[in-house]
């Protein structure tokens, strides 16, 4: 790695070319991520790109004019003294306030690198072009500031807000839903049937974690490779199927985990208690994130949880 400070003029313009066309084509990429959820906050970043391939351009003809066509490739990774970010084909990681502060810290980058370079060089053509480039990137460090209060209005912003609320419903709370009803009620059956068909909490126990795992694995395969998320909008399957996979095994230990007592009397009571706890969590979470009636939800629930616990029992006292 080179020294900023051994760089010739040459070397520097060569440098500037090149981070402008990587700025330029991130930009880009972030406003291609955000097209469909915030179209707003992506027209921001298109003209980030733009503003780019114009210094880009401005360079290219002042390096031709003073050294020729061959243009060699040096880039921030070349040089000490350059923050080191994750690469552009990573963007899809990262959320939309974390690819409007690191478009910021780029700005900013760039302002310290080009005041520094147009004090550095001793061609007056050259430091010009370099001050006007420095000013020009000092002018939108701040995003908000340049672009986002003429296109991301707060009418957007409470959009944008809301897409994040839709998706994170759609990624994570309804799967996770779904799978935390599904693991607190369909494992009533087995885990009491076992319970009162044998009267040992261990092998309760074994039925109980088989029965969760096993549902876990079901429904986060099921949900994960229900569809792939790119024509409903329902986000990354793996993260859906997490959701609901971890979410059943979580329903079904709740109340497997009691029959690790080897009292059967109080195994059985302290089970009881806690699937009236995660029924109530689950009208709860129906209510605050579904939009239902917290009653008509707890009402839903009960009887469900209700009918498969007489399954049950009824199953294991035969």
């Amino acid at each position: 790695m080179k020294r900023f400070s051994d760089l010739t003029e040459q070397e520097i313009i060569a440098l500037a070319i090149s981070s402008e066309d990587d700025d330029a084509r991130l930009y880009s990429g972030f406003a291609n991520a955000l097209m469909e959820t915030y179209p707003a906050s992506a027209k921001v970043f298109m003209e980030m790109s733009e503003e780019e391939h114009q210094h880009r351009h401005w360079l290219t003809d002042l390096y031709q004019k003073k050294f020729g066509d061959f243009i060699p490739l040096i880039r921030r990774s070349d040089i000490f003294g350059f923050v080191k970010h994750k690469p552009g084909w990573m963007i899809g990681k990262l959320n939309i306030e974390a690819m409007r502060k690191r478009a910021e810290v780029i700005e900013l980058e760039n302002y310290r690198f080009y005041k520094q370079a147009s004090a550095h060089s001793k061609d007056p053509q050259i430091a010009k072009l370099l001050a006007q480039l420095a000013e020009a990137e000092k002018g939108h460090e701040s995003l908000a500031a340049r672009l986002g209060s003429k296109l991301v209005t707060a009418d957007v912003k409470l959009d944008e807000a809301e897409t994040k609320r839709r998706l994170f419903l759609l990624q994570v709370i309804q799967p996770g839903l779904v799978g935390l009803m599904d693991g607190s009620v369909s494992t009533l059956a087995p885990l009491f049937a076992a319970a009162f068909a044998t009267g040992d909490t261990w092998a309760t126990f074994l039925v109980g974690v088989a029965a969760s795992v096993g549902a876990g694995i079901s429904m986060g395969l099921a949900e994960g490779l229900s569809d792939d998320g790119k024509l409903t909008g329902r986000g990354h399957p793996l993260i859906r199927g997490l959701a609901a996979g971890i979410m059943t095994a979580v329903g079904g230990l709740g109340h497997t985990l009691p029959y690790l007592i080897s009292d059967f009397k109080t195994a059985t009571g302290l089970a009881i208690i806690i699937v009236f706890i995660e029924l109530w969590a689950i009208s709860w979470i129906r209510y605050k994130y579904m939009d239902t009636p917290f009653l008509k939800a707890a009402f839903q629930i009960a009887v469900g949880g209700f009918l498969v616990f007489l399954t049950g029992l009824f199953i294991g006292s035969a």
